[in-house]
């Protein structure tokens, strides 16, 4: 109930609550007096010529159930949540419930991460246990934006390929998990000059990659370009430290050809990869790290 915005709700909710309790109480009370309606004990209800109506109490049992009902709700509102903003005199809350199965959870894992604590990422991957555990945890928490076989899609980085834009070590990939990344390709249209510059500088990225491409724009493009060096670097390399991307390999993120870039160049781009040091503990990461590590060495391998 914690959702509640002001204290107005949760005394509406509260006293709703009791008086809807209540009221059952009351409706017992009165369903279970037995009133003659008539000297034959119906209601003088009569149809199909025949067919009456009778005026018999509720049966014992009925009753006993809904009082156990209405007695079970009350003494439920005393320990749980349920009136309002009340917390109930044991104080249990989802929360709490879910962060005590988390830590007994987390408990019963330590022994068997305990074994990889310390290790080299070459390690690991050369250890299937620990390889099985990191596809488990890459399968629950990552499949969902870089796909099941880890190749990602438009928007959503390749993990097995060589190409990293946060850099590619044990350690680097480490950070990413735990503390997120948030890659920021600000508005650059009018920075270059806006009109056909934007064509010309898009053209000069495509050289770069020795993409298919316009010479004539390309070169024009060149000198506009000095304003994209200072995150991309005069060779268009990139620069891991800033998460910006490298220019001349064939990777390309969000999109690949004239339109798509010259559409980066004119709107910007933003790209969050979500932290995971909440959800996932050190060791954890350790493990699935390795794991991310070991997909991008057996990629880039296998593409040579």
């Amino acid at each position: 109930m914690s959702d509640f915005f002001n204290d107005g709700w949760s005394i509406f909710i509260a006293v709703t609550t009791i008086v809807s309790i209540v009221a059952c109480l009351v409706l017992l009370l009165v369903a279970s007096k037995r009133k003659v309606m008539a000297h034959d004990n119906t209601t003088g209800h009569v149809w199909d010529g025949d067919l009456k109506e009778l005026n018999n109490p509720l049966p014992r049992w009925w009753m006993g159930l809904f009082v156990i009902t209405i007695v079970f709700s009350a003494v439920y509102l005393v320990f749980y949540p349920g009136l309002g903003s009340y917390p109930g005199t044991w104080g249990w809350s989802q929360a709490g419930q879910y962060e005590s199965e988390m830590a007994k959870a987390t408990a019963q894992l330590e022994p068997v991460y305990a074994q990889f604590e310390g290790k080299e990422a070459e390690a690991l991957v050369a250890d299937p246990q620990a390889m099985g555990i990191g596809e488990r945890l890459y399968v629950n928490w990552c499949a969902q934006c870089h796909g099941s076989d880890a190749r990602g899609s438009r928007g959503f980085p390749n993990l097995t390929d060589g190409d990293w834009l946060w850099g590619g070590s044990h350690e680097a990939i480490k950070t990413t998990i735990a503390q997120g990344r948030t890659g920021v390709m600000p508005p650059m249209g009018q920075a270059v000059g806006g009109g056909e510059n934007v064509r010309n500088v898009a053209h000069y990225v495509m050289s770069l990659s020795g993409s298919p491409h316009d010479p004539i724009a390309a070169q024009l493009g060149r000198a506009k370009f000095g304003v994209c060096a200072a995150c991309h670097g005069a060779d268009g390399k990139g620069n891991p430290t800033m998460g910006a991307p490298n220019l001349t390999d064939r990777i390309w993120l969000h999109g690949w050809g004239e339109q798509a870039i010259m559409n980066i160049i004119t709107n910007g781009k933003t790209n969050v990869m979500p932290p995971h040091a909440g959800k996932l503990t050190e060791p954890q990461i350790h493990v699935l790290a390795a794991y991310v590590w070991g997909l991008s060495r057996t990629g880039a391998a296998s593409s040579r």
